[in-house]
């Protein structure tokens, strides 16, 4: 279904919403056998996968000259200060890292695909970009995610491990518009707004 301007109703999307937090929930109950990439050797721990997947990001960006607008020792002290959260992850779930509406095809009202799947890691759920709308508004609201998924309001310690993974994604953002030849500044500049958003929500101040 399709309204007239061509766009997907609100009705649809609503509904595509809870079924990609279903199919996502679906993805999730895979086991696999470490944490970080799913070509291994992988890490024994979710904490120490995370730390690598920070440090590998900040390096990305440090190789190529890209002002994140914060002294990298900035993110790491952050990730220092809360990594005791990951510790609460002992089981590596398979994480599509990148599952959000705009990486999904519906027809007749019901998704019929996903695509974009070169994120994905073993790790935690909490990780899935369906969820980024929680720390970050300009991601859209969360609600039919987390309805279709089954997932409730977070708990204080969760909420400090999506903040982490919000982290990450904003200082992807910033990064990735060099590696993609961006030819303007609106993605980076978005990125740079949402990690200054996150670092303020972890009480820092420049």
């Amino acid at each position: 279904m399709r309204a007239a301007d061509g766009r997907l109703t609100a009705e649809v999307i609503a509904a595509g919403g809870r079924q990609l937090g279903a199919l996502n929930r679906e993805l999730n109950s895979i086991v696999g056998p470490h944490f970080g990439p799913l070509e291994g050797p992988g890490s024994a721990t979710w904490r120490e996968a995370f730390t690598k997947m920070i440090e590998d990001t900040l390096a990305d960006g440090a190789r190529v000259q890209v002002d994140i607008g914060w002294d990298h020792d900035d993110i790491r002290a952050v990730l220092a200060k809360y990594a005791s959260a990951l510790d609460t992850v002992t089981e590596p779930r398979f994480v599509e890292v990148d599952l959000w509406t705009k990486n999904s095809m519906i027809r007749d009202g019901q998704i019929v695909s996903i695509l974009d799947h070169e994120r994905a890691v073993y790790g935690d759920p909490l990780m899935e970009a369906g969820l980024t709308g929680i720390d970050l508004p300009v991601f859209g609201d969360p609600t039919d995610f987390m309805q279709g998924y089954g997932l409730g309001e977070l708990s204080e310690a969760q909420r400090v491990r999506r903040r982490l993974y919000s982290l990450y994604l904003a200082v992807i953002m910033i990064l990735e518009t060099k590696y993609r030849g961006h030819t303007d500044t609106t993605t980076y500049d978005l990125g740079r707004e949402q990690l200054d958003l996150l670092m303020a929500q972890f009480g820092r101040t420049r």
